[in-house]
């Protein structure tokens, strides 16, 4: 097994093959859903559904994740990493492009179901190699880099999809079958060291159990709460607030949410510079801080204009908490038992997503628009506290 890159021995890890074949991968992981929610209002027309209906093609696809995603993570320390992710990357393109085929919104949910199952394991076999790949401040690096592809991607894919779908709603998806090359370079040349363990099963699941310490809890939690604010207050209520204080439009709220992805996607970009000067651990905490002043800024923003600001606060702080909390969790686990780490991280991130808007609605049922802001920011100092107390 080749060892891991530090940051003295490749500067510029961005030219580095292999982290470049893992940005293919992310930007294939977040696909699945962030270009097909333009399609949607032609879906409805196309297989008369109604509007809770068409929600499903959400549901069916992430379900999966939540079952599969530690299943996989184990096979991928057993197994190695390549002979999960490359079959689940045809699965992926198969199922997806199959989509666009179909005439039925009952076989649309089983391709969907399906495809998902091959989406599973994407999100968090990419971080796993790369925590396999490098060490150090490098591997960091790695992961702010990472992290900033998934922002672009996520800020891009929506207005992919919708070009697309002026054409046909078949089209957007037919972009799954670009996991196939994917796929491919995978197999062919990424240089990735991949686990040599022989130990009994059982085994191998008693010392990840024994590895699972006090700190790895907390980043567990950490990842948890960082999506039930983000799924929760902003993705689900802030743009509530925008159209109902202030009116604004689907343009409107699109260009002002979309400063979030783009910040997130350059702090991410400056993440080897930052861990120069701090420690992840201290990113972490410092993250939390501005996701609760981002969130107590929005009730009291007076322009429509100035929402930006808490965007653009916001998007700091996720573009230092993502990769921070991945570097940290790929660093605390040995390269056999890495999978299995990352994966749990990636059930946890899903339930954070389901968590969220349920969550935070108590907040808003309970006191109205603004305490949904508000409740997302206690629970951010609340994290915050609690990394300050456990992450030393």
């Amino acid at each position: 097994m080749t060892a891991p890159k530090t940051l003295t021995q490749n500067k510029k890890l961005y030219h580095d093959l292999n982290l470049q074949i893992i940005f293919c991968v992310t930007l294939i992981a977040i696909m699945g859903v962030a270009s097909l929610t333009p399609v949607f209002p032609k879906v409805i027309e196309v297989f008369h559904i109604s509007s809770q209906a068409v929600g499903f093609l959400i549901t069916v696809f992430t379900l999966p994740g939540v079952i599969l995603t530690p299943i996989f993570g184990v096979l991928a320390d057993r197994w190695g990493r390549k002979k999960i992710l490359v079959p689940s990357l045809f699965l992926f393109a198969l199922a997806g492009s199959a989509c666009a085929l179909v005439r039925d919104f009952q076989v649309l949910l089983i391709l969907r179901f399906f495809q998902g199952v091959g989406a599973a394991s994407l999100g968090s076999l990419n971080v796993t190699i790369i925590g396999d790949l490098y060490s150090g401040k490098a591997r960091g690096s790695a992961m702010g880099y990472n992290a900033s592809v998934l922002s672009l991607g996520t800020g891009s894919y929506p207005a992919i999809g919708g070009a697309l779908a002026m054409f046909s709603w078949h089209f957007p998806f037919l972009l799954p079958l670009l996991a196939i090359p994917v796929g491919l370079l995978v197999l062919l040349r990424l240089k990735n060291p991949e686990p040599k363990s022989r130990q009994l099963l059982s085994e191998y699941l008693r010392q990840v159990w024994r590895s699972i310490s006090l700190q790895v809890i907390c980043l567990l939690a950490a990842s948890t709460i960082t999506f039930i604010i983000l799924y929760g207050s902003y993705l689900t209520y802030y743009p509530l607030l925008i159209n109902q204080s202030f009116g604004g439009s689907s343009l409107i709220i699109g260009l002002i949410m979309s400063i979030m992805s783009i910040t997130t996607a350059i702090a991410s970009a400056q993440l080897t510079r930052l861990i120069q000067m701090l420690s992840e651990r201290s990113l972490i905490k410092i993250s939390f801080l501005l996701y609760g002043l981002a969130l107590l800024i929005i009730p009291f923003v007076p322009n429509i204009w100035l929402l930006l600001i808490p965007s653009v606060i916001f998007g700091i702080a996720h573009g230092i908490n993502l990769p921070s909390i991945q570097t940290l969790l790929a660093g605390l686990a040995t390269v056999e038992h890495r999978a299995a780490f990352m994966s749990v991280n990636g059930m946890v991130l899903r339930l954070g997503q389901t968590l969220g808007p349920i969550l935070i609605g108590l907040f808003y049922t309970f006191g109205g628009l603004h305490c949904a802001f508000y409740g997302g920011a206690m629970i951010a100092v609340g994290m915050f506290v609690a990394t300050t107390i456990i992450m030393k």
